[in-house]
């Protein structure tokens, strides 16, 4: 069958689907008002084009809905059984508009945002709370986790939308949130703490590192390796709060993400470090490419960045 016969199939599906409806709404209508005047004068039909309603609506179920009365009319046996089950599907199909309406308007259904440990400190959880005072019959949950493991939950259905950090990959739509700078974590005591200027990398040659892997170029340190930057990575530590105890036990320094800042303890210092040797850090929202945005990830990717345009200023 060619493209063409599908659609025209289709469309006479839908249109006699339509009608049918419409039947159904006129009949219910006429038992209503136990009158075929009185329901074309509510539904502002002609009375003969209710009674060919009735007509074929009747043929169609093969039998005699209404009685005609010398004035009105009376359901049948067959007439009554047929408007019980002609109201709920009625008042479903009215129930679903309403429902697909609040889903295209953003005002019900469930977005699931993912995100990593220091998008979670503050952004995402502000941009929830932007999101959820003009969207409060929205269900709203977390998936925490990494780039790799968030975009999979992307992939397989159990996100909506997703923060990362990196993404090159064509099955995903990116929206970019921010450029985060990384800032330099020391101890108050180390000699750096109270410096005013921009911290370069030479400065740090001879530093203990804390970090998130043995290998540096698979941290943040990545872009500095890059450079010619060898750093002694002295402990491992996954979890961003070890990595701050760890700098504050003056056990050595780390990186921190700007998103981060707010979990450093008061015995530790944050500095800034030359852009030109520890880049800034993109922050990105990733959706399925191809796919239809629902209003919810629209609504949500707006309250991000408008909390994403006030971390500057924090």
């Amino acid at each position: 069958m060619s493209p063409t016969n599908v659609w025209h199939r289709y469309h006479a599906v839908w249109e006699c689907r339509a009608v049918q409806t419409e039947m159904l709404e006129v009949f219910r209508e006429v038992a209503r008002h136990r009158s075929i005047t009185g329901a074309a004068t509510a539904l502002r039909y002609t009375q003969s084009a209710v009674s060919r309603q009735i007509a074929a609506l009747e043929l169609e179920v093969g039998a005699r809905l209404f009685d005609r009365l010398p004035r009105g009319v009376a359901l049948t046996a067959e007439g009554t059984c047929l408007l019980t089950h002609a109201t709920a599907v009625l008042d479903r199909l009215a129930l679903a508009r309403r429902e697909v309406d609040a889903v295209r308007a953003g005002a019900s259904g469930h977005l699931r945002v993912g995100a990593f440990a220091t998008a979670d400190a503050a952004l995402v959880p502000r941009a929830l709370a932007r999101f959820r005072a003009g969207h409060p019959g929205v269900r709203l949950s977390l998936v925490e986790g990494v780039t790799g493991s968030l975009l999979s939950a992307l992939l397989a259905g159990d996100a909506d939308v997703v923060l990362v950090t990196a993404c090159a990959d064509p099955r995903f739509a990116v929206h970019h949130v921010l450029s985060e700078p990384v800032l330099l974590a020391v101890p108050r005591a180390h000699p750096l703490a109270g410096t005013p200027s921009v911290v370069r990398l030479a400065a740090l040659a001879d530093e203990a590192w804390i970090a998130g892997s043995a290998a540096p170029e698979e941290t943040l340190l990545a872009p500095s390796v890059r450079l010619g930057f060898r750093p002694r990575i002295a402990f491992v530590a996954g979890e961003w709060t070890a990595k701050l105890g760890f700098v504050a036990a003056g056990l050595g320094v780390t990186l921190v993400p700007a998103l981060a800042a707010r979990a450093a303890p008061a015995d530790v210092a944050l500095l800034p470090l030359h852009p030109d040797e520890v880049p800034p850090r993109d922050v990105l929202a990733a959706t399925l490419a191809g796919r239809t945005v629902p209003a919810t990830v629209t609504a949500f990717l707006t309250a991000l960045r408008a909390e994403a345009a006030l971390f500057p200023a924090d």
